[in-house]
């Protein structure tokens, strides 16, 4: 498993070879991997890129912690995050998470936890750029909802 913060960009095949490596050896049938992108908008309209802060050593922790979390509650042989920090364009790549699994419920529904939790658990912070003025991005109630079904016991690994 593998857990990075950085400001350069990523190359998802390089990614998906990594991921694929270990995997494969362990029995995975089935690899999932999701891209981030920064969008051009937000509810108030468009916006020029954003910038994201964090905590050395603490987010890292942290991204470790949730790949730990997924790997006991779903049947999964590996799983990757890389998080960008730093001020990012419109439409480039932010985050990227690859899970494996001898089957594909399984890398599908921890894929799904890591990016739920990720945003409730990972100390990174976001600003919005729109021009010259920044304004700090607070939590999405659907992102907190998100979170939220796979903190209830009564959803042992749904995803709905």
């Amino acid at each position: 498993m593998f857990a990075r913060v950085q400001t350069n960009d990523f190359s998802q095949q390089a990614l998906y070879d990594e991921l694929c490596g270990g995997a494969v050896s362990q029995g995975a049938g089935a690899i999932v991997t999701f891209t981030g992108l920064v969008r051009d908008f937000n509810a108030q309209g468009g916006i020029q890129g954003i910038e994201l802060e964090y905590y050395p050593g603490m987010t890292e922790s942290a991204l470790n912690a949730l790949l730990t979390k997924a790997s006991q509650r779903f049947d999964i042989v590996d799983a990757g995050i890389i998080h960008r920090v730093g001020k990012l364009a419109n439409h480039a790549q932010i985050v990227w998470v690859g899970t494996a699994s001898q089957h594909r419920e399984q890398a599908f529904l921890a894929a799904t936890f890591i990016m739920d939790m990720l945003k409730q658990s990972v100390p990174i912070w976001k600003k919005e750029w729109q021009g010259d003025q920044a304004t700090w991005v607070v939590a999405k109630t659907n992102d907190d909802k998100a979170a939220m079904r796979w903190l209830s016991e009564n959803q042992d690994n749904a995803c709905d």
